[in-house]
C-alpha cells in the first residue's frame, strides 16, 4: 500500500455522534477523495471492433477481394464468408470479457448508513468519502477499511484472509473492507477508501480478465506468423509469373494468384477453433458451467495441478453434528432436550449454530430463556437461562472448563475425539449467569462432534483426477491439521504432508510447493507464490477457490474456476464459474476439453494441409512454364467439400483420450505426406500439360479432380474406423464432389468430362495413390521428435 497516499490530505477527527460537517464532505469529493476504486481500464467497443478489423489476416484478404471485385467476379468471393465469421467471433468474445471486467465490483451493498452533520443518512458507497463516521451492525459488509472508535463487534474476515474464525474487533481496531459483521455493533472512521483499501490493494492485480494460454491458439497463429512473413513477395512474384504466362490475362493472374494467398492463410482453421470452442461452452452451459474464456477449456484438459481451497470444494462451507456422546448420569434425549432449548432461543449467526438448528429445530421450544449469551470469539461460547431448566452452556471444552483439574478429567477423551472432529461440549448448572460470566457449578452433559460437510462427490472427482494423474493442492487459510484430516477423509492421497504456511517465508514457500499437499494458514499473496513456483517447474496449474484470498493465486494460475457461491470479484475474473457450485463439474469440463483439443488436433490436419500444398505450389509455380493449377472458386470446392465440411462435422464428435505429444507437431504429421502429395500430383499435371500441350481449361479440370480426389483420400483414412456418421459423411462429401464436377461444371469453370480427361485421370490417380502411400510409409517411420 502506498504510505504517501493521504500525505498532502487535511486529516478530520470528526466526533462519533457528529460525524463530519457539510463542508467537509463537499471538500472530500472536491478533491476526489471518495470509494470509487478507478483502477479498472477497459477498451471501448469501438477498439475492440478496429483491433479485431485492422489485423494482417484481414488486411491480405481485404486486397485480394478488392481485386477479385475489380475484375467483378464475384462468385469467387465466397472466401470472404470465413473472414467476416472470424471478425465476429472475435470481436463478441472480447466484447464479452470486456463486460466481465466491468461487472469486477467487490462490495455488494449499495449503501451505507453514515453520521453527517450530526444525522444519520443512508448513501451509496461510492459517496463514502475519507474520515465519513459509518455505523455498522450485524449482517452489514465493511464498504471501506475503518477504525472502530465506538462499540465492539465480531467480524468474518474469511473472504479476504481464509480464516474461517470470528474475530473480535474493539475501540482502535481496523475493519477490512470485503469483511463483514457477524453479531455486534460499532462506529467507525473511514480511515481508506476507493483504490487504498486493503480489499482493493489485493486486487491491484486483478482489475483485468486475463486470457488463457492456448496451445491451439499457439499452434494456429503460429503457423499464420509463417505464412505471413512470406506471402507479400510470394504473391507479388506469383502474380508477376501468372500474368506472363502464355494464354493468362489480367482476370486469370488475379483469380489464380489469389487463390494461391488465401489457399495459403488458414482462415477455417481459425473459424473451426472458435467454433469448436464455442460448441464446447453452449455444451458446459447446459452442465450449469459458465465459460468466460473460451480457451480455457482447452487449458484445463492440460492441467497437471489442481489447487484447490477447501471450503466450496471439498467441503460445502458448512457443518455438519456427526455423534452425540452423553457423559456419565445423562442420556442423548436429556442433551436432545436441552439443546432444543437452548439453540431455539440463541439468535448467534454462525455456521456452527446453523449446523446445530438444523438438528435441534425451534418446534421442540416449550420454555422461554430469561437471559442469553451471545456467542463471542473471545469467549468461544454461548449460554441461555432457564426458570426450569436453569443454565445451558455450549461451546469450546477448553473455555467452558478452563479450570486445569476440570479440564484434565476430559483431556484425554479430548486428545480421541479432537483427531478427526470439532469438538463442542454441553454443560449445565442450577445458578445464572452473573455479568456475562459462565455461571458456577457448571456439569458436562456431553461431548458434540461436528465435522465439516463434504461434497457427496468430492471423493470420486478427486479420484477422477488421480487417475488422470493430476497432482492436487489444497491451499487454505485454516488450520493445516484441520484441512489434513478433511483430505483425509475424502481419500486424498498424500493428505498427511501438511504445512503451516504462516510459519514459512517467502523462500520456504517456494521449496515447500512441490513438496507439500496440504498447506495451511496461507496468505493471499502466499497462495499466489505457490501457484507461480509450480508454474516455474513447469506446472500448468488450475486455481478453485471461493473468496477474495483466492483471488491472487486464481489471477496467477493458468486457468481459475470459481464456484457461483463465491463472492462476486472471484466469480468475475475467473475463467469458469460452476454454476450450481458443483466441483464434480470440472469432470465434465475437462472432458470437454479433450474433445474440443483432440478433435482440433485431427481437424486441424485439413486445413494445414491446404496451407502447405498451396505455400509449396505457389513457390514452384514461380519457376514452372505452366499456369497456377486453381483459379479461387475452385480452391473453392476443394476447400468446401475435402477440408471444411469433414473437419467440422469430426470436430463435433465425442473424444475422451487423453492429450498426447506436440499440437503443432501432430498436426504437421498428420498434414505433411497429403499436402506433399497434392503438390507431386499438381507437378505431374504441369509436366502433362507442358508436354502434350494439352488446353488450359482440361489442365485446371485434371488439377481440380486429382486435388479433390486425395482430399477424399484423407478423409476416408482419418475417419477409420468408420461409423454411421462418418460413412454418412464419407459418402456425402464423394457425391457431393462428384456432382460438382458433372453438373457444375460451368460455375466450377471445369470442362466437360469425356472419354480422353477420364482416361487421363486414371493413369495420374493410379499414379497418385502410389505417391500418397510412399509419403504415409515415410512419414509413419519418422520418429515424433523430428518432425518440426
Amino acid at each position: 500500500m502506498d504510505k504517501n497516499k493521504y500525505i498532502n490530505v487535511k486529516r478530520f477527527t470528526p466526533d462519533v455522534n457528529f460525524g463530519l460537517t457539510l463542508d467537509q464532505v463537499e471538500n472530500r469529493i472536491l478533491n476526489g477523495i471518495v470509494n470509487i476504486d478507478d483502477n479498472v481500464s477497459t477498451k471501448t467497443v469501438s477498439e475492440i471492433l478496429k483491433n479485431h478489423a485492422f489485423t494482417l489476416f484481414n488486411f491480405i484478404n481485404l486486397i485480394l477481394a478488392l481485386a477479385i471485385l475489380y475484375i467483378k467476379s464475384y462468385r469467387n468471393l465466397v472466401f470472404m464468408g470465413v473472414v467476416v465469421c472470424n471478425f465476429f467471433i472475435g470481436a463478441l468474445q472480447e466484447i464479452r470479457s470486456k463486460k466481465i471486467i466491468e461487472k469486477l465490483n467487490l462490495i455488494s451493498s449499495n449503501f451505507a448508513t453514515i453520521i453527517r452533520d450530526g444525522k444519520k443518512a443512508k448513501v451509496e458507497i461510492e459517496k463514502v468519502v475519507l474520515d465519513d463516521i459509518i455505523l455498522y451492525s450485524s449482517g452489514n459488509q465493511i464498504i471501506a477499511d475503518a477504525i472502530i472508535l465506538e462499540g465492539k463487534c465480531e467480524v468474518n474476515e474469511s473472504l479476504i484472509t481464509g480464516e474461517s474464525d470470528l474475530i473480535s474487533k474493539d475501540f482502535g481496531d481496523m475493519l477490512l473492507s470485503g469483511s463483514y459483521i457477524v453479531s455486534g455493533s460499532c462506529k467507525a472512521r473511514v480511515e481508506n477508501v476507493g483504490k487504498y483499501n486493503y480489499a482493493s490493494t489485493i486486487l491491484k492485480e486483478s482489475k483485468n480478465v486475463t486470457k488463457t494460454k492456448s496451445e491451439v491458439m499457439t499452434a494456429v497463429n503460429r503457423i499464420i506468423k509463417l505464412i505471413s512473413i512470406s506471402i507479400f513477395p510470394i504473391g507479388v512474384l506469383l502474380f508477376y509469373r501468372q500474368f506472363n504466362v502464355s494464354g493468362n490475362d489480367l482476370e486469370s493472374a488475379i483469380l489464380t494468384t489469389s487463390a494461391a494467398l488465401t489457399g495459403m492463410i488458414p482462415q477455417g482453421l481459425v473459424l473451426l477453433t472458435s467454433s469448436i470452442l464455442a460448441v464446447g461452452v453452449i455444451k458446459l452451459s447446459k452442465k450449469k458451467v459458465l465459460v468466460q474464456d473460451l480457451c480455457c477449456i482447452e487449458t484445463l484438459a492440460r492441467v497437471d495441478t489442481l489447487c484447490l481451497d477447501k471450503t466450496g470444494t471439498i467441503t460445502e462451507g458448512s457443518f455438519e453434528i456427526d455423534d452425540i456422546i452423553p457423559e456419565s448420569g445423562f442420556t442423548e434425549n436429556d442433551i436432545n432436550t436441552s439443546l432444543c432449548l437452548l439453540v431455539g432461543s440463541l439468535e448467534d449467526k454462525n455456521e456452527t449454530l446453523e449446523a446445530f438448528k438444523k438438528k435441534f429445530t425451534a418446534e421442540k421450544n416449550i420454555a422461554k430463556a430469561e437471559k442469553i449469551i451471545s456467542f463471542s470469539s473471545e469467549r468461544k461460547w454461548s449460554g441461555a437461562f432457564f426458570q426450569k431448566e436453569g443454565s445451558l452452556v455450549l461451546g469450546a471444552p477448553e473455555f467452558i472448563f478452563f479450570d486445569k483439574d476440570e479440564y484434565e478429567n476430559i483431556q484425554e477423551k479430548m486428545k480421541i475425539y479432537s483427531k478427526n472432529y470439532r469438538v463442542v461440549v454441553l454443560a449445565k448448572s442450577r445458578n445464572e449467569f452473573i455479568d456475562n460470566k459462565l455461571p458456577a457449578e457448571l456439569q458436562l452433559m456431553g461431548f458434540i462432534l461436528i465435522k465439516d460437510k463434504i461434497r457427496h462427490n468430492a471423493k470420486k472427482t478427486l479420484e477422477f483426477f488421480k487417475k488422470q494423474n493430476v497432482d492436487i493442492k489444497i491451499i487454505s487459510g485454516d488450520n493445516p491439521l484441520t484441512v489434513s484430516k478433511i483430505a483425509e477423509r475424502v481419500g486424498l492421497e498424500n493428505a498427511s504432508m501438511y504445512i503451516d504456511a504462516s510459519l514459512l517465508n517467502s523462500d520456504e514457500i517456494k521449496a515447500a510447493a512441490l513438496k507439500y499437499t496440504v498447506f495451511g494458514r496461507v496468505s493471499p499473496f502466499q497462495k499466489k507464490e505457490i501457484v507461480k513456483s509450480l508454474q516455474k517447474k513447469g506446472r500448468t496449474v488450475s486455481m478453485v477457490g471461493d473468496g477474495i484470498n483466492d483471488v491472487l493465486a486464481m489471477k496467477a494460475s493458468d486457468c481459475s474456476v470459481a464456484m457461483a457461491s463465491s463472492s462476486d470479484v472471484t466469480r468475475s475474473i475467473s475463467h469458469l464459474v460452476l454454476l450450481d457450485s458443483d466441483f464434480s463439474s470440472m469432470v465434465e469440463v475437462v472432458a470437454e476439453g479433450r474433445r474440443a483439443v483432440n478433435n482440433i488436433t485431427r481437424s486441424s490436419s485439413f486445413f494445414l494441409i491446404k496451407t502447405i500444398y498451396s505455400f509449396l505450389l505457389s513457390i514452384f509455380f514461380f519457376f514452372i512454364p505452366a499456369p497456377y493449377p486453381f483459379i479461387q472458386i475452385q480452391g473453392t470446392l476443394i476447400s468446401t467439400l475435402t477440408i471444411g465440411i469433414p473437419s467440422f462435422i469430426l470436430a463435433l464428435e465425442p473424444n475422451k483420450n487423453k492429450i498426447k505429444g506436440d499440437l503443432f507437431k501432430n498436426i504437421v504429421k498428420k498434414s505433411l505426406p497429403v499436402a506433399l502429395t497434392v503438390v507431386t500430383s499438381m507437378l505431374l499435371c504441369a509436366l502433362v500439360y507442358s508436354i502434350f500441350n494439352i488446353p488450359q481449361e482440361r489442365y485446371s479440370t485434371l488439377t481440380v479432380v486429382l486435388a479433390g480426389c486425395i482430399g477424399l483420400m484423407f478423409s476416408y483414412k482419418i475417419s477409420t474406423p468408420l461409423n454411421k456418421l462418418r460413412k454418412f459423411l464419407i459418402w456425402g462429401i464423394s457425391v457431393g464432389f462428384g456432382s460438382s464436377i458433372v453438373f457444375f461444371d460451368s460455375v466450377f469453370e471445369i470442362e466437360p468430362l469425356n472419354r480422353t480427361n477420364i482416361f487421363m485421370l486414371a493413369i495420374l490417380m493410379f499414379i497418385t495413390k502410389i505417391i500418397y502411400k510412399m509419403f504415409l510409409n515415410i512419414f509413419e517411420k519418422l520418429p515424433r521428435t523430428k518432425i518440426s
